[in-house]
């Protein structure tokens, strides 16, 4: 055996009884920094005499992770124990004097076997009081590979019975849209980018549900983002969602603008949002379409964890 072990006097050896040095401890081998009172009979109690724990501090320990708990060869006593993270402050919504409160939702079909190949087949607005005033229905201008019933409730019959061309639909969206409206949505600003809307041009503002909803999870310290349909359900009462049903644009939309007024209702109360996020974090969450059917009718629904066409998500 070589020396002395000058890694294992520090309480940091990894190297166990493989060690080529020795971890034999003698007073006449203090640990660096060590005070003048240590001994080998404290330094094997762990400082238990009041001296301080020289060790390196533990970087699992100080974010809450260590698994070797008293076994560990770093000090958890320098890095004290894992404070609990609280919630970062929640946004509150002042909505802009006099601008009209509508929503906008967008119900697509799929032209191709890509997740990302979706074309416009329905285009709902509804007003800031959840009452509907457009329900456009769209002919897609390419094949239809599959309509997704199930999930849009949009069938080849309904769109050649109530489709028109899309330039058209979107002139009767611009003309009904006041330009200084703030629109409300889940995810709002893709259904904008989806049908070319813009900010500034076509409308005034965007309010994004699925940001006002998120939920902090102070175990993980990171953030829970819900579908629109889970906070519906949480909140809302029993129905509100779709369950199974298919989606529509309009009752989508509604539901939106039920979600913004009770978030503006209690957004003041900050107990009433915690107990809000609290619920949405203990409520079981239902599996989207895309979860159930991975794939429906040779169309890939984008589900993370087993899309296989390869293309770019959605986001």
């Amino acid at each position: 055996m070589s020396g002395s072990c000058r890694f294992f006097a520090q309480g940091a050896c990894r190297s166990g009884d493989k060690c080529r040095f020795s971890h034999e401890l003698s007073a006449a081998m203090p640990p660096l920094g060590a005070p003048a009172s240590w001994t080998p009979a404290t330094a094997m109690a762990g400082m238990s005499v009041g001296a301080p724990d020289t060790r390196p501090p533990c970087s699992f320990f100080a974010r809450g992770a260590c698994r070797n708990g008293d076994g560990c060869l770093f000090s958890h006593a320098a890095a004290g124990p894992p404070s609990p993270q609280k919630a970062p402050a929640h946004p509150r919504i002042a909505l802009p004097e006099g601008a009209p409160l509508f929503s906008i939702d967008v119900e697509c079909v799929a032209t191709a076997r890509e997740h990302n190949a979706r074309s416009t087949a329905q285009i709902a607005l509804v007003d800031g009081a959840g009452r509907a005033v457009l329900d456009l229905y769209v002919q897609p201008e390419v094949a239809v590979k599959s309509y997704l019933t199930p999930l849009t409730g949009l069938t080849a019959e309904l769109l050649a019975e109530k489709g028109t061309p899309l330039a058209e639909a979107m002139a009767t969206l611009r003309a009904a849209l006041p330009k200084n409206a703030v629109i409300v949505g889940q995810n709002v600003l893709k259904d904008m980018q989806w049908l070319g809307l813009v900010e500034g041009v076509d409308y005034g503002s965007l309010i994004d549900n699925a940001a006002l909803f998120r939920s902090f999870n102070a175990r993980y310290r990171s953030y829970s983002t819900w579908a629109q349909d889970h906070a519906a359900t949480c909140l809302l009462g029993a129905g509100a969602a779709n369950d199974g049903v298919a989606h529509n644009a309009v009752t989508d939309a509604q539901k939106a603008v039920q979600l913004l007024r009770h978030y503006l209702a209690l957004q003041h109360d900050d107990a009433a949002v915690g107990l809000m996020h609290s619920a949405l974090l203990a409520h079981p969450v239902a599996p989207s379409f895309a979860k159930l059917h991975p794939e429906f009718e040779g169309c890939c629904n984008g589900s993370r964890k087993t899309c296989t066409c390869g293309a770019p998500m959605l986001g």
